[in-house]
Parts: structure tokens; sequence; C-alpha cells
């Protein structure tokens, strides 16, 4: 499946959220707008996750109370209809792929057909990093893990336990060594990592943003995603989704 196609296919799926509860007809307004660090993820121990290093935006739609956030690296801003947010071509504009994924996401939640659409805050992260690998060990034993998107509290804990390897877009990242661990670059070790390596993938849910989630849902292997941006897109497209401290 192309890009096109693929979001394509995820409009045409909240479509028919849209249309099975009458939504679509109706003039709703959506307020879409780029939270500060400290907005989205507070005051916390560590400071080199992505939105804190400037590398990440947080988009938050409300919608009648129910907010819905996207990771992006695109900032937008947006005020709106249902039927206008449907109307955005997605394939090619990072812009309108963040306010088309914060918006579902909040009327995903309002709905109550998505769960924790808001990010953690404070030392949460921590404390889900270490749910997490209670949750992996739980399920999958021991695996070979790759992590993809740098998310330093699930790095560190993970690292701890796992063989792991972590790949990331970001230039200041990669080649660094990061937790006791080397970052390798998403797209030209992609292969060996993801393909040959790991037997579990974590993937951020940001890639649906940026396009690259085309390149995780049909792997020979069990993939997790991770974090609030898929909150909506994992419940239309049956994509497993761990995270546990989110509202």
């Amino acid at each position: 499946m192309e890009q096109r196609e693929f979001f394509e296919y995820l409009k045409a799926r909240f479509e028919q959220v849209l249309e099975k509860y009458e939504l679509k007809s109706e003039t709703i307004v959506i307020r879409s707008k780029a939270l500060s660090p400290l907005e989205a993820i507070g005051k916390t121990q560590r400071k080199d996750y992505p939105i804190l290093t400037g590398k990440e935006i947080m988009l938050e739609a409300d919608y009648k109370g129910a907010k819905g956030q996207a990771f992006t690296d695109a900032p937008a801003q947006f005020q709106g209809s249902l039927k206008e947010i449907l109307s955005l071509g997605l394939a090619d504009d990072s812009h309108a792929r963040g306010l088309f994924i914060a918006a579902m996401n909040a009327v995903m939640r309002y709905l109550g057909l998505a769960e924790k659409t808001v990010h953690c805050k404070e030392q949460e992260p921590e404390e889900c990093a270490k749910q997490a690998a209670c949750y992996i060990k739980e399920h999958y034993g021991t695996p070979k893990i790759a992590l993809v998107g740098y998310q330093p509290a699930l790095l560190e804990n993970l690292s701890k336990e796992y063989p792991l390897k972590v790949l990331d877009l970001n230039p200041e990242n990669i080649g660094q060594l990061r937790y006791g661990v080397m970052v390798e670059h998403g797209v030209e070790d992609f292969q060996a990592v993801v393909k040959d390596w790991a037997e579990l993938v974590l993937c951020t849910g940001s890639t649906l943003c940026n396009g690259t989630i085309l390149n995780f849902l049909n792997l020979d292997k069990e993939v997790l995603f991770f974090g609030t941006t898929l909150a909506g897109a994992a419940e239309l497209l049956g994509c497993k989704r761990m995270c546990f401290c989110a509202k």
C-alpha cells in the first residue's frame, strides 16, 4: 500500500465513524494548538525527550471537552468543522496529518472508542517505562527488541533487561551512545535491525504523522506501538498499542 492510499483508507475509516454517529454533517468547532513542552509533558527529571529538545511539537485538539493529541514536527493551527478536517490532503502535507490525527483522537475519545489520548506528565513517563518492561516480560519473555523512535525512559529501562537496539531519524542522536546503546539510523539500518535482528518491535505512534508507519504494518513479527498519537488510528487499523500512564 502506498502512502497516499493508506491515508485515504484511514480517512475513510474515520468518516465511517462520523457517519455512524451522525457527526459528519454537523458544524463542529475543533481548536488545535501546539502545546509548550511544559503543557505537554510537565517538569521531568530527564531533559532529552524529543519534545523538550525542540524536535517535536505536540498538537492538541479539543472536541466537546475531549482532548486528542498528536506528536509532529510540523506545528499547525486550525479551527473549523469535521467536514473540513476530512477534506485535508494528508499524503503530502505533514501539517494536515497532524491536525487530522489530533482531531480524530479527540473525536474518538469523545465517542468512547479510544482511550489514553493525552500524554502523561512529570514522572509518569518513568512509571510507564517500568510498566512496559514488566508487560513485555510477562507477555513475550526476553525477546530482542527494536525500539523505533528515541524515547529515553523506555530506552534506559528496557536496555537493562533485554537485548535492545534503537532507531531514530534525528541526526543529533544517530551514531551517539545513549544509555549504553548506540542509536542507529531509522532508514539505513531498518533492514538489519527491524527485519533481520529483532524479535519484537516497539514503535512510536509518531510514525503515523510522518507516514513511516507503513514500514511496520505488515512485518512478520509482533509490533507494539506506544504513545498517544496512534490512539484513534490503532482502533481503526487494529494495531496493538502499549500506553500505561496516559490520560
